[in-house]
């Protein structure tokens, strides 16, 4: 069967009040540009549903697309046919004929916005749930409450459209709506789920990726690069930020007693990540912070890392247990590139004893002895900014320094 349409519902923006409009019109946005590629297809959103005009397009690639982007409930393909019975019986009596190899239950349910069509949405209901039992009695038996299958028959002023199988969507709020946010990406498994969490929220996400060649290798850029190129198929597009870091690190490993080299790290990644949330005129920093997961999670380590900025931090996955993260890693295809073995920023630098009660007194007199300053903006002019799109390719641009890891 050859689907003209597809009906998408809203899931948490049916809740909306005044500010309703604004936000169908930007998964109607979000919507377009996820299915940019089919020139053909047409999006329009309205305030009940948003309706996908396929004009020929492949209706399974379409709803690829459509099950990655946020504040879709669920989602139908519908086949639209002239407004009389007798076509809405016979696309009707083929959806059946296709879809259906054995005795299931069933119901009818009808909306009708076109109010001059002959038939109510009571009558349509008997009218076409009759023809179906006589034309399949082995294969068909009403139920109302809970059927197998149920018909949708939609009666508009443009046509009756039918569908009868709902797609689960991405749920959420549409990304854009909850403003921007910095995301301290790191490249292992939980700051790219804690990503998906903030976009699934609304949250419009520019990634910061710290990175000290030589220190590190191209590896690890190559990869968090590539973990946005994953996460990047739910908005579209998503800025990269590196963010050089060596200095800073050499820097701190000189004059900071060993206990606090992380403390004092994460500190001045989280001065230059508020620092970029300014100046890209975001609203809040995020992160990957589990509670009490690392050294540097303990609540007691992110007061003395927060101290540094008045700014929201969020942290999405603060109380999952690492089991809940990584199964919603593989859910979204991030865990295969997160476990890969490489050496970031913040693992080369780390102590054998790291404080994990750090002192913030303390931290702030051992920043006395560095010209924070001088190296925060020293770090800020030398960052890179690129637009990372889905189906970019950074494991084979890097073929060679990958060959031994994979």
């Amino acid at each position: 069967m050859q689907y003209t349409e597809i009906m998408v519902r809203y899931g948490e923006l049916s809740t909306k009040g005044h500010n309703k409009k604004s936000f169908i019109d930007r998964l109607g946005d979000n919507v377009r540009h996820a299915l940019h590629s089919f020139n053909q297809v047409k999006v329009h959103a309205q305030r009940d549903r948003l309706h996908v005009e396929l004009n020929g397009a492949d209706y399974d690639q379409v709803m690829d697309r459509l099950k990655l982007v946020f504040g879709i409930q669920n989602f139908s393909p519908s086949i639209r046919v002239e407004k009389s019975f007798d076509a809405v019986a016979k696309a009707a009596a083929q959806m059946i004929e296709e879809q259906v190899d054995h005795p299931i239950t069933f119901k009818i349910e009808t909306r009708r916005s076109d109010h001059h069509f002959e038939l109510d949405t009571f009558a349509m209901n008997n009218k076409l749930g009759g023809y179906l039992l006589d034309k399949f009695p082995d294969k068909l038996k009403v139920d109302v409450h809970h059927p197998d299958l149920t018909l949708r028959v939609e009666i508009r002023l443009n046509g009756i459209f039918l569908s009868s199988e709902t797609i689960k969507g991405a749920g959420g709020l549409p990304v854009g709506t909850a403003g921007k946010g910095m995301m301290m990406m790191s490249g292992g498994i939980d700051s790219p789920v804690a990503a998906y969490l903030a976009m699934k929220r609304g949250v419009s996400l520019e990634m910061v990726h710290f990175y000290s060649p030589p220190y590190t290798s191209p590896q690890a850029l190559a990869k968090a690069q590539q973990l946005t190129e994953r996460l990047a198929k739910y908005s579209g597009s998503i800025r990269f930020i590196q963010v050089p870091f060596a200095e800073i690190q050499e820097t701190v490993k000189e004059k900071v007693p060993e206990g606090y080299l992380m403390t004092v790290q994460r500190r001045m990644m989280l001065r230059l990540a508020a620092a970029l949330m300014v100046k890209r005129h975001g609203l809040a920093i995020f992160n990957g912070e589990s509670l009490g997961q690392v050294a540097s999670q303990t609540m007691e380590s992110m007061l003395a890392i927060n101290d540094v900025t008045s700014y929201p931090v969020l942290r999405p996955v603060l109380s999952y247990d690492k089991t809940e993260i990584i199964k919603i890693a593989e859910e979204i295809g991030t865990y295969d590139l997160s476990i890969l073995p490489y050496e970031d920023c913040c693992t080369v630098f780390t102590p054998p004893s790291p404080k994990t009660r750090p002192n913030v007194e303390r931290a702030r007199k051992y920043e006395q002895r560095l010209d924070i300053e001088g190296l925060m903006k020293r770090s800020l002019d030398g960052i890179k900014i690129t637009n990372i799109h889905p189906g970019e390719d950074f494991l084979n641009q890097n073929e060679d320094v990958f060959a031994e890891l994979l």
